[in-house]
């Protein structure tokens, strides 16, 4: 069994996702189109690059991150949808929102993987707060997802709840120090420093040093709306991190209920009470998807689509 991975190439967590899934399953994956079995298109807008022949000569399967309905397009789902023949996704949220037009198709739900040789605990946060110049006695928050729409870098990403975010850390006694990373950070950047509210940004941190980032955390907030993962969920577990989420992805798989916000204002009220208890409990939950075990999964779902 030969798989080619399409992906973004856009430095996104699809580019992440094809560099570790080859690194573990070499055997199976080519990068020659014409000599594979099947075609795992990592996020479905890449179909469009994908050349028509080997659309409709080849197995296809999607996988859907998550699906914002506000933005569904169901006319490009239709047009696209003819090459597919099975649909993966991380999480039951998303494919309770895939339309059913499609109920004929398979459907995979799959968690993300994570990589623990990657994401895990530092001891000696003090020295990692000094070299990355974090200021001492602050309440130390931070957000390492995009939160701004790429056509303008001004509207805010209302899936990311980036709105959400700057509600709480503005709402807080006493205000913190944001870490914030990755591209596009401009609309929460521009309210905290209405605010007045200090911050720390790294734009193209590599992923040691966003590793080194997370242990300097007092707590992570995931503020979205929707979402497929995030990411964040695993990194903040691994790293045994403090992490506050709402309801969204695979949130719920993964973190202790304790963990979960379902209200806006909870997560001011939990900073503050500041009794986190969770951190064996995530850490344990996020290791049983460690990449060499979920590998398995995933294969499986190439062998049943051919």
């Amino acid at each position: 069994m030969k798989i080619y991975i399409n992906h973004s190439n856009e430095n996104w967590i699809c580019d992440r996702m094809r560099k570790e899934f080859t690194e573990n399953n070499s055997e199976h994956v080519t990068d020659d189109i014409a000599a594979c079995d099947i075609i795992w298109l990592l996020s479905h807008w890449v179909w469009k690059q994908t050349p028509i022949e080997f659309l409709l000569n080849k197995k296809v399967i999607t996988t859907v991150h998550h699906i914002d309905p506000d933005k569904f397009d169901v006319q490009d789902f239709l047009i696209r949808d003819q090459f597919v023949n099975a649909y993966h996704s991380p999480t039951t949220k998303t494919t309770n929102h895939f339309p059913k037009l499609k109920q004929h198709k398979k459907q995979f739900i799959i968690p993300y993987w994570c990589n623990k040789s990657l994401w895990y605990n530092i001891p000696n946060k003090q020295e990692l707060k000094h070299k990355y110049s974090i200021p001492k006695g602050k309440l130390i928050i931070g957000s390492f997802q995009r939160d701004t729409e790429g056509h303008d870098l001004i509207t805010p990403k209302l899936s990311k709840g980036p709105d959400i975010f700057c509600d709480v850390v503005e709402s807080l006694d006493v205000k913190p120090h944001v870490i914030l990373g990755g591209w596009r950070r401009q609309y929460i950047i521009s309210r905290l420093e209405k605010a007045g509210i200090t911050y720390s940004y790294f734009e193209m941190a590599n992923f040691t040093e966003l590793n080194e980032l997370y242990n300097c955390l007092d707590y992570y907030l995931v503020t979205s709306r929707h979402e497929g993962g995030p990411q964040a969920v695993l990194e903040s577990s691994l790293t045994e991190t403090p992490i506050l989420s709402t309801d969204v992805g695979i949130a719920k798989d993964v973190l202790h209920e304790n963990c979960i916000v379902n209200n806006p204002e909870d997560f001011k009220n939990l900073i503050q009470l500041n009794k986190y208890q969770y951190k064996d409990i995530n850490y344990e939950a996020a290791l049983k998807l460690d990449i060499k075990e979920s590998s398995k999964n995933y294969l499986d779902m190439f062998r049943q689509v051919l």
